[in-house]
């Protein structure tokens, strides 16, 4: 059921379009990320980029270049004196995406409501139904290959919103702003996992109901939960970052 389950519901922000072949950095910016996203490696583990290129059996410039690419998606970090590491999300980053996501998807409910075929609001909600059952095996086991499909299942459902939204521009921008994996990023660095029963099933009760104001209103009520919680188990970690280094650097200039 996992297998299929990742098959039926990749990734696909900033994938190589065309049909091409992906280049050695994108191969690596991929692999690396799927590890963050997969929590295999955790918010402040320092990244070697001479370690990851041994090995991926690639030079060190295209694992530079991805690593790069990963600091503008906001998912690692380098700092002068600290190298890089996966980064540790700020209160202020994970309030500010909230608000952006909240109005993204805000709206993509509100079109999907009045826009979705029948066939396609059936579908919503067999893929929340499927969601819910997969949070309430989350919840009780601590598997991290079950963690990445149930995200990965989380992100897909979403994105159908988008899609049934019948607006490019929008969907284009909840993808391209990468509210949806920036979320499961914060999810990880908080390790939130417990959700109420029917969660996602309710919600597409919503969006595949009649009225798009209930639609547009029960998906904000959607996007603020738990973010005082994931704030409030971010906080400590940042801090406990900060208190390392600094006290790294008062014993750099000891020594």
């Amino acid at each position: 059921m996992t297998k299929n389950l990742v098959k039926m519901a990749p990734v696909k922000a900033n994938e190589p379009e065309g049909g091409f072949s992906p280049s050695l950095s994108n191969k690596a910016y991929f692999r690396i990320r799927e590890r963050i996203l997969r929590g295999e490696l955790n918010p402040g583990e320092v990244l070697s980029a001479r370690r990851l290129a041994e090995e991926f059996g690639m030079s060190l410039l295209p694992v530079a270049q991805a690593l790069r690419q990963l600091e503008s998606d906001k998912l690692v970090e380098s700092r002068p004196r600290a190298g890089t590491r996966v980064r540790i999300p700020r209160p202020e980053e994970v309030r500010g995406q909230c608000i952006v996501r909240e109005a993204l998807e805000a709206q993509s409910a509100r079109l999907c409501c009045s826009l979705a075929t029948m066939k396609e609001r059936l579908e919503l909600l067999r893929l929340a139904k499927q969601l819910d059952t997969l949070y309430d095996r989350f919840g009780h086991d601590d598997d991290p290959e079950l963690k990445y499909v149930v995200h990965t299942l989380h992100f897909e459902l979403h994105m159908r919103i988008a899609e049934y939204a019948r607006c490019q521009e929008l969907k284009d921008a909840i993808e391209k702003n990468q509210v949806l994996i920036y979320n499961w990023f914060f999810d990880l660095a908080a390790d939130r996992r417990v959700l109420p029963p029917g969660f996602h099933t309710e919600l597409m009760q919503a969006v595949t109901g009649s009225n798009p104001q209930l639609a547009d209103e029960a998906m904000r009520v959607h996007v603020q939960f738990g973010v005082v919680e994931t704030l409030q188990q971010i906080v400590p970690q940042a801090n406990d970052w900060r208190l390392r280094r600094a006290s790294n650097n008062q014993k750099s200039e000891h020594e």
